[in-house]
């Protein structure tokens, strides 16, 4: 059974027609991603799978055979597990660091293990610790979404939602941030990423979607559509 099921799903924005009854799934522990030019419908697949928009009738949303639909956005991330990183990070810039990760666990009672997984969070990104009472909005923007991404594994770790993870980051510490998720798909969370950076998504994903103007119009194993001629003209500059 898919750990993740999307079927004819459908998001409008008042007339504008922003996702037209796309359909695909996600395997329990492997990173997918969803690449596509900028206004493609990326962020509003994420966004309709964590509830922040709705989706028209007729679509089907299901994650290990619960319907996602019954849910509110804060009961997909406490009941469900799923964990969604924003665009743009999305941090609390007038609390901590700590405050920020502390925020993350607000439906969780297991004390010892929100220790245990600060403690994880700050090995992962040792820049973290070290302004773990530093204002977040006084941090880099690359110091911010490691943030978002230790917030987001601490919130909930069955299925992490990525949206532009690598957006105004420096090459480096982009392919600092690409490992540090690998760590956590390592630990068990599937990881459903959207990207405009098509070369880096799809070296660090084992299977992929191309979406354009809301529909998706190819899918496959991550290392043939890097050889895909259309995808290399359209997304590689090739």
């Amino acid at each position: 059974m898919h750990q993740l099921t999307i079927k004819n799903l459908r998001v409008s924005y008042g007339n504008i027609k922003a996702l037209h009854g796309i359909d695909f799934s996600v395997e329990a522990g492997e990173i997918l991603t969803i690449i596509g030019a900028n206004g493609a419908g990326k962020s509003t697949t994420l966004r309709a799978i964590s509830r922040m928009v709705p989706a028209e009738p007729g679509s089907v949303l299901e994650f290990e055979g619960e319907n996602i639909l019954k849910y509110n956005t804060d009961k997909v991330v406490s009941k469900l597990g799923i964990s969604h990183v924003p665009e743009g990070r999305r941090v609390f810039g007038n609390l901590t660091v700590t405050e920020n990760l502390t925020l993350a666990c607000f439906a969780r009672k297991d004390t010892e293990q929100i220790k245990k997984d600060r403690r994880w969070v700050f090995d992962l990104f040792p820049r973290l610790e070290e302004r773990k009472d530093q204002l977040a909005g006084t941090l880099s923007g690359g110091e911010q979404q490691m943030l978002a991404v230790g917030r987001g594994y601490m919130s909930a770790r069955k299925i992490m939602l990525l949206d532009e993870p690598s957006m105004g980051l420096a090459p480096l510490l982009m392919l600092e941030m690409f490992e540090a998720l690998k760590e956590i798909n390592n630990l068990g969370t599937t990881i459903l990423l959207v990207e405009q950076n098509a070369r880096l998504a799809l070296k660090f994903a084992q299977r992929g979607y191309v979406i354009e103007n809301g529909s998706l119009v190819l899918e496959g194993p991550a290392d043939e559509l890097l050889n895909n001629p259309d995808v290399k003209k359209a997304y590689l500059g090739a």
